[in-house]
């Protein structure tokens, strides 16, 4: 095993934040990976996993392992003639993994184009975007044990998946590490979602009539790159906020005062658009030092250079607090804080 120490993670997180690990490693097989398990519970370590290093701000030096996980592979376990099962190992890029399922026309994440990170950080978070969420098409989670490095699958109905969560973010957080996902697609009868109105506006624009899962996966790049910065070019984490969900009451009262805001209606409650509430508090575009929110999305804050991961993070609840202040709504960050 190749071990170092004391080692920048600047490279390994898209928020480009300088912070160092005491100890690094990268594996590419279970093997290696039970092998890194076993050294961490004989050292008594702390450990972080770093997939696409998309979702998380490193706040101060991590004083146990990170591991760099390159677990690679895709394979269509079993078919017929309406579904398709895939199972993706985790270190494979998200994005990529979309772009290959509608290689061969299979249906289902076509609106979670370009969500940056990888396969096996997808359930943690359980990703949405534009009104789909990637729960509806997973069928199991393969996992290891952190502390007895055995593997456990875990069922769709075993992950208590919510909005931007699951059993791996809460319950048992820190208990199990996702080495690959099992996906339910589509073969044929495509069911498209394309009701968000971003999408809708963008083929029209493009005078799509009878759109196919791969024109709505070219819209949502679009979409997106119109709005989300590229992290190679500035460092950022992509949606930086949760979309809150409020009570129906609490919402008559909001939108006294706020007839113009963002919201839909779920069978939950509202979800407001955290991005509309952090623009209208007066904060799109503005920057301190290196820290800053991006001019075209709200929702998305930036580190224009060698901003620290504390100085994002004091930015992030100084908005939290002016949203609370004026809207009486508490914003949740998505984005996963290391202290």
């Amino acid at each position: 095993m190749d071990i170092r120490e004391n080692y920048s993670l600047k490279l390994y997180n898209t928020f480009g934040i300088e912070a160092k690990a005491k100890y690094f490693a990268e594996v590419s097989t279970l093997q290696d990976l039970k092998n890194i398990l076993s050294f961490r519970r004989e050292n008594n370590l702390p450990i972080l996993f770093i997939g696409g290093g998309s979702n998380m701000l490193f706040v101060n030096d991590f004083s146990g392992i990170v591991l760099k996980l390159n677990l690679k592979g895709i394979d269509i376990l079993n078919e017929d003639e309406e579904y398709v099962y895939v199972h993706a190992q985790g270190s494979e890029n998200w994005h990529q993994f979309v772009q290959w399922t509608l290689m061969q026309d299979f249906g289902g994440l076509e609106n979670l184009s370009l969500i940056p990170g990888n396969v096996g950080t997808a359930p943690m978070q359980n990703i949405g975007a534009y009104g789909v969420e990637v729960k509806d098409y997973i069928t199991e989670v393969q996992t290891l044990d952190l502390d007895t490095g055995k593997e456990r699958i875990f069922k769709n109905e075993d992950c208590n998946f919510g909005y931007r969560e699951s059993i791996f973010k809460n319950e048992l957080k820190g208990q199990y590490v996702l080495v690959g996902v099992t996906f339910k697609l589509t073969k044929n009868n495509h069911v498209l979602h394309i009701d968000y109105g971003a999408i809708k506006s963008e083929l029209e624009q493009e005078q799509v009539i009878s759109p196919t899962i791969q024109d709505i996966s070219a819209a949502v790049i679009r979409i997106r790159e119109s709005k989300l910065p590229d992290p190679s070019q500035i460092g950022n984490s992509g949606s930086f906020f949760k979309n809150p969900v409020i009570t129906d009451a609490e919402f008559d009262e909001i939108i006294k005062n706020n007839p113009d805001i963002s919201y839909y209606k779920t069978d939950t409650g509202v979800k407001l658009a955290a991005g509309w509430l952090i623009e209208h508090a007066g904060w799109k575009g503005k920057r301190f030092g290196d820290a800053g929110v991006h001019d075209k999305q709200a929702l998305v804050l930036v580190n224009y250079g060698n901003a620290t991961g504390k100085e994002i993070y004091d930015l992030s609840q100084q908005i939290i607090d002016d949203v609370q202040s004026k809207f009486g709504v508490t914003l949740t960050r998505e984005v996963n804080i290391i202290q």
